[in-house]
């Protein structure tokens, strides 16, 4: 049986080859919900403004209803040479009321269904995702108070930079998240319009009501021109560009946490039902779930690149390309769904290694800038007290011992203003407590912005 989309124009049935070559049903199938929702939505309509009977609306919408229950239950028979679940749906409805169920596709093609389709999907989705960063946020500030009194390294170029509270190291990371929740609410506004009636390419002659369809489907409003309807994928590419973006932000976090898991850091302990060990070395205990993360954050970008390169050549209105659009869009969605899932729990169950963090942070000399800036609090230019404080350093390194160790007269021969008020700066306890800027490390700055976020994501 040929698709119900062959009309009699065709003087032959399609080539087999061409039915395995051009189906989508293997992953278009998933869009079941949607497609019977925006059918139930379209026949209303239809009814509403006289192209089709009350009558004929209730069989159309309880057939639809029955179908759905039997897809759910996998008792819905796949035929490849119905192409798709629009086909698939259509050609049941056909089987079991005949020509009502012909009267569906009044004023529709299946140009603006699959785009409707894929909007509302990505919509729920777009929502599922925002709803796990936010328990991803939720679950670093979980432990900014319990970590509030470990001091970390941080980090330019991985080489020790400046002592910061821990707390300060997971506010960034909400930070990050709340700019991709941000963006999928920015992304979300511009998908849920609805293209519904603008029908193949140029709209119908038909006398129907788009923003009665639109209303329905819960949409904001309706798209303006057919035109640029029939062939707009924007929606799907923005959509992979905010999971791309999340997942580098994921994949930055599993690289840090990775190092830091390490011997040579030593800074944290994950939960170790989300490692794995090694075939052959007993004592391995791999974090492979941040390392599955990191990888996996690569195909999320190439899906967004193969979306990029299947839209840059493509004229206006619908081209059969852009059926290729759905494995990478629904790829990068259960990817990254997964990666939250699993972020959620590592995040809350690891542990800081403090004995171990405690017993190495004052290597490494991240107090220098402290002792930098406390020059300069005394008038010395940036670039003279930058240099003078290079020379202390190094006068500590050939000593072996931290900045707080030297005495003040061996400070004051690289910078004669030095007096023993300084010792009050120098230490990472002393300098993480000397810092006073917005969106600084200071104690009671971090305080604030914990408070904050405890206040946002209540």
């Amino acid at each position: 049986m040929d698709s119900p989309s062959r009309s009699g124009v065709f003087q032959s049935s399609t080539d087999a080859r061409l039915e395995a070559f051009a189906e989508s049903i293997s992953f278009d199938k998933r869009l079941y919900r949607q497609d019977i929702r925006g059918s139930i939505a379209h026949a209303e309509m239809l009814q509403n403004v006289g192209l089709i009977s009350g009558n004929d609306f209730t069989k159309i919408r309880d057939t639809l209803r029955q179908i759905e229950t039997e897809i759910e239950a996998g008792d819905f028979p796949i035929r490849l040479e119905l192409e798709d679940i629009h086909m698939h749906i259509e050609s049941v409805l056909i089987d079991r009321i005949g020509d009502v169920g012909r009267k569906l596709h009044t004023a529709r093609s299946r140009n603006d269904q699959v785009s409707t389709d894929a909007r509302m999907w990505i919509r729920e989705q777009l929502d599922h995702v925002s709803a796990l960063l936010e328990e991803l946020q939720k679950a670093f500030l979980g432990r900014c108070e319990g970590d509030f009194d470990v001091i970390l390294p941080a980090y330019t170029h991985l080489q020790r930079a400046q002592p910061v509270l821990a707390p300060h190291y997971w506010l960034a990371y909400i930070e990050k998240f709340q700019r991709d929740r941000d963006r999928l609410a920015d992304c979300r506004r511009r998908v849920n319009e609805c293209p519904l009636g603008v029908a193949a390419v140029a709209g119908t002659t038909l006398p129907i009501d788009r923003q009665q369809t639109a209303k329905a489907l819960d949409f904001a409003g309706v798209t303006a021109n057919s035109l640029d309807t029939s062939s707009d994928r924007d929606f799907i590419i923005e959509s992979a560009f905010v999971l791309s973006m999340i997942a580098s932000h994921l994949s930055g976090w599993a690289e840090e946490w990775i190092l830091w898991s390490t011997v040579e850091f030593g800074f944290i302990k994950m939960p170790h039902q989300f490692c794995t060990g090694s075939s052959i070395m007993p004592q391995k205990v791999n974090p492979d779930t941040l390392e599955l993360t990191r990888g996996k954050s690569a195909r999320v970008m190439g899906n967004l690149q193969t979306l990029m390169l299947l839209v840059k050549n493509l004229p206006l209105a619908y081209n059969r390309d852009l059926q290729e659009d759905k494995p990478p869009l629904f790829d990068s969605f259960d990817t990254v769904t997964a990666m939250l899932e699993l972020a959620v729990p590592i995040v809350a169950g690891s542990e800081l290694q403090r004995q171990r963090i405690a017993s190495r942070i004052e290597e490494g000399y991240l107090d220098a800038t402290t002792l930098m800036e406390w020059l300069i609090k005394k008038g010395i230019p940036q670039r003279t007290a930058h240099h003078a404080v290079g020379a202390i350093v190094g006068a500590a390194m050939d000593k072996g011992v931290p900045l707080a160790e030297l005495t003040v007269s061996e400070m004051q021969q690289h910078a004669p203003e030095v007096d023993e008020s300084i010792l009050e700066s120098l230490g990472t306890q002393n300098a993480v407590s000397a810092f006073v800027s917005y969106g600084s490390t200071a104690p009671d700055e971090v305080r604030q912005q914990i408070k904050r976020w405890q206040q946002r994501l209540a």
